[in-house]
């Protein structure tokens, strides 16, 4: 069986000339899928009853069934959580903002990282996600969005997983979720977020791409990134820095470093002005700042507004450009992984 998802529309049509049908029926099932949202062979009423059984027995069409929907009280942020043919679960976070329709895609089932803030990790590893599963994620929430008269505009891989230890999937459905003739998301409203996979840096760099890249930074230092990303004992700060720096200079884009600020971890004035010292002479790159959101079962704390005040004026008075993201809806880093975790827990109590 091939998976529709991962297949181009040339692709598509070899497939359907070895199957000894035509293949200006390529385009046909293209409009359905992706232009009329259509996710059932049966649906497709302009091919013939021949033709739909045949690709029912040879091209998987869906492999994801939404479990259910929550959104945040604002309503600016929607989790999907999704079962998967193997009965595993994974997420997926809408985000709206002014014009914008961002989808947080999950790359993996659970996460190898383990981030000591993240939901994530506390499932395990379990295994990677196929391209087609990836893609279908962003499919199926603009197909949502549509609905609405929507649509999606940018996507990031930050949601389930750590992207870059699921390097070929990852690459490949960037590959057809930017393509002309499938959602046509441009590149450059594409990220790709890391815990910083030094050799997943340099061989992204290399792939002729145009998504920006985000490194999981999260500490100042290598001996406290050490305490609470359990990676950081393989990839040392200096490696990894050098690697983004690398990446930049290669792609001509952008890099965003991500801080989830954690009371009494991470967050005095004494690390900021060693985040200011990491960074100073690098590559044009921005500081986002997340407060850390609180995750049932994780003992860590979010720092006040004061501590956060405080933080965010000795990265200015360095000039260090920051932002900083108060509303506890939209920590995805650590959020992500809350409804797979709940709904594990509901199905062992049945």
């Amino acid at each position: 069986m091939f998976d529709f998802f991962e297949m181009t529309e040339e692709e598509l049509k070899l497939q359907l000339i070895s199957l000894n049908q035509k293949s200006f029926h390529a385009k046909q099932i293209f409009e359905w899928v992706y232009q009329k949202g259509v996710m059932d062979w049966n649906l497709m009423t302009n091919l013939s009853a021949e033709l739909r059984q045949l690709l029912n027995s040879q091209i998987h069409l869906s492999s994801m069934q939404l479990v259910h929907v929550k959104p945040s009280t604002d309503l600016e942020t929607y989790k999907f959580l999704w079962r998967l043919k193997d009965n595993r679960l994974v997420e997926s976070v809408l985000i709206c903002s002014k014009q914008r329709r961002t989808v947080c895609v999950s790359s993996q089932v659970g996460c190898p990282a383990k981030c000591a803030f993240c939901a994530s990790g506390k499932q395990g590893f379990m295994r990677n996600l196929r391209p087609s599963e990836i893609v279908e994620q962003v499919v199926l929430i603009d197909k949502w969005l549509k609905e609405k008269g929507e649509r999606v505009s940018h996507v990031v891989y930050m949601g389930m997983g750590e992207p870059l230890k699921n390097y070929d999937p990852v690459v490949k459905s960037i590959r057809q979720i930017s393509h002309p003739d499938l959602l046509n998301i441009s590149q450059r409203r594409i990220t790709v977020s890391t815990v910083g996979i030094v050799e997943g840096i340099k061989r992204l760099a290399k792939e002729g791409l145009r998504v920006s890249l985000v490194l999981s930074l999260h500490a100042p230092n290598q001996h406290i990134r050490q305490k609470i990303i359990p990676y950081a004992r393989k990839y040392p700060l200096e490696n990894i820095m050098e690697a983004m720096d690398d990446y930049a200079r290669s792609t001509k884009r952008d890099i965003t470093f991500e801080y989830t600020l954690i009371a009494g971890i991470n967050d005095h004035p004494d690390h900021a002005f060693e985040l200011a010292h990491l960074l100073k002479g690098h590559q044009q790159f921005a500081v986002n700042l997340i407060p850390y959101n609180p995750v049932p079962g994780i003992t860590l704390r979010r720092p006040d507004k004061k501590a956060i005040k405080e933080f965010r004026t000795v990265l200015f008075g360095a000039k260090i450009v920051n932002t900083c993201r108060y509303t506890k809806g939209d920590d995805i880093a650590a959020a992500c992984g809350q409804l797979a975790l709940q709904e594990i827990e509901k199905e062992k109590v049945a």
